[in-house]
């Protein structure tokens, strides 16, 4: 069959694409177009998997192993990779008591997973099984808005997600300090940040399955002391700590900011969701499950620090004193301990956020949003300059202070989502033909009131935000907003290589549809030219 012909069939959604251009013979699967010279040029990986349309293989969806043996997440090292995109444990909460309180952070932690994380989840469960490619909501701006946009949100999101990895090996060391007082001096200190993160590079580069099988290591290992914790703790809780409140002296910007670092980035792991094995089935399931355990991750140590620490003492909460909690509870021994777990912790989140940012750029590079280069992988799969990327501006903004890092990613990170929901929103109403294995449960009026209240929490985030913040979100936009039109400008003139995809081979999309393919790989017939 002519893929022509499909143009009057009844060919609807993804899978039907994948069949007809399988029948069609005209697709090779195993090439990929880099435009930028007069002869366009194929990359041919060695012994590629037929394609599959009954496992939808268009976006890898129904296999263990991806393109060359390239092996998949299966369902408990996503449990933990989205655990540490989001959480990692209670380390970093300690803030949040002593900006608002036990009260205000016991029902913070209680009520803004509701209002903020579960909505976040579920439009990613959602978006994420109807694309299930590399690149994650780039791919969704893009399908809504236009390459622009999608564009702008990779922008954002990379540079909060880097932001927020430059965090990690500092507070390694913080915390390591505590037993060799050497990291205090700058110059080892330094030396130890440029290593750890050469190693944890590494160790990306090496493969996702790796990193999140390291993963799963490391939560269990950073969540049994504080069970432990909270078993010892019982004799000494005092119920009335919980209910310590005073509205008077509560550092609002603090508090906020410390909850919303630490109950966010649940889309995260949507860029990678093309290295997910079965992701229409095991990416709503992880969400749940990751839910529940970032969730008791940081109510049962709260319980158990709040209720047997007087409240005299809460201008010591900060970074750390959760090893002080373990001190004063069960000993020397569970101090050092929860002090291991802690800097070992830094290591996970670090790990799971570069994954995901560097597989953000691969999907923008298949995309063709940037240069060819970006959609280039290593002989493990993973994608070499997103890694690179990566690791380069987390040594170059490492030297920020914890609070202006927080802010600074917060308040990009609220960017991105206001454009995520608003493009969630927006393809419910213009597509709702779209093939969604998941899908909220409500209607377009229903999931507008539903995200109103996250969207108004984030407006809050940022209009607490200092106005040096808000200085560098504007001037960061900016370079968006100019980079963009300049790299279509050197695709267009073939300055630079970039991946393209040629739609005209599959005319029943339409134009209107042909946003919305997965075009992981950007796969198309080698011979044909644009």
């Amino acid at each position: 069959m002519d893929i022509h012909e499909a143009e009057h069939g009844e060919f609807r959604g993804l899978e039907q694409l994948g069949s007809a251009l399988e029948k069609s013979g005209e697709v090779d699967y195993r090439r990929r177009i880099p435009v930028g010279s007069l002869t366009l040029k194929s990359e041919q990986p060695a012994e590629a998997p037929p394609f599959d349309s009954s496992k939808q293989a268009f976006a890898h969806s129904g296999h263990s192993h991806g393109q060359g043996g390239r092996a998949k997440l299966s369902m408990l090292p996503l449990i933990a990779l989205i655990f540490y995109e989001v959480s990692g444990g209670p380390f970093g909460v300690e803030d949040s008591v002593r900006t608002g309180g036990p009260l205000l952070t016991l029902l913070g932690f209680i009520i803004f997973p509701l209002i903020w994380s579960v909505p976040e989840a579920l439009v990613t469960a959602e978006l994420a099984t109807a694309f299930p490619v590399d690149g994650g909501y780039v791919v969704w701006i893009s399908a809504a808005f236009g390459e622009f946009w999608g564009f702008q949100e990779g922008w954002w999101k990379w540079l909060s997600g880097v932001i927020d990895n430059a965090l990690y090996p500092v507070l390694f060391l913080d915390y390591l300090k505590q037993g060799l007082p050497i990291f205090e001096e700058r110059l080892p200190r330094m030396i130890a940040l440029f290593f750890l993160t050469i190693f944890l590079t590494y160790l990306n580069y090496r493969g996702l399955a790796i990193v999140g099988y390291t993963a799963v290591a490391l939560t269990v290992f950073s969540l049994l002391p504080f069970v432990i914790l909270a078993v010892l703790a019982v004799p000494q809780i005092k119920p009335e700590r919980w209910l310590v409140v005073n509205l008077a002296t509560t550092d609002w910007r603090g508090y906020l900011n410390n909850l919303f670092w630490n109950l966010n980035y649940w889309d995260s792991v949507s860029t990678l969701a093309g290295e997910v094995d079965q992701p229409k089935k095991n990416f709503p399931k992880a969400l749940g499950f990751a839910g529940v355990l970032v969730v008791l991750g940081y109510l049962i140590p709260l319980l158990a620090g709040t209720g047997a620490i007087p409240d005299d003492r809460r201008d010591d909460w900060e970074d750390g004193f959760f090893a002080t909690v373990g001190m004063l509870v069960g000993g020397s021994w569970l101090a050092w301990w929860i002090t291991a777990a802690a800097a070992m912790s830094n290591l996970g989140l670090f790990q799971a956020e570069m994954s995901s940012d560097s597989y953000q750029l691969l999907g923008m590079g298949e995309r063709g949003m940037l240069p060819e280069i970006f959609s280039r992988r290593s002989q493990y799969g993973t994608p070499v300059l997103g890694i690179l990327c990566s690791a380069t501006g987390v040594l170059l903004l490492s030297w920020m202070s914890f609070q202006e890092i927080v802010e600074c990613l917060n308040f990009l990170y609220c960017l991105g989502m206001l454009l995520e929901f608003a493009a969630f929103i927006w393809l419910r109403y213009r597509q709702p033909e779209l093939p969604r294995p998941f899908q909220i449960p409500m209607g377009t009026l229903g999931i507008s009131i539903f995200l109103s209240i996250p969207s108004f929490f984030l407006v809050i985030v940022m209009f607490v935000a200092s106005m040096k913040t808000v200085i560098f979100a504007f001037l960061i936009s900016l370079v968006g907003f100019m980079a963009q039109p300049t790299l279509q400008y050197l695709k267009r003139n073939r300055l630079l290589n970039f991946v393209t995809i040629d739609e005209d081979d599959i005319p029943f999309l339409g134009e209107e549809n042909a946003g919305l393919l997965p075009t992981a790989g950007a796969i198309i017939d080698g011979n044909t030219q644009k």
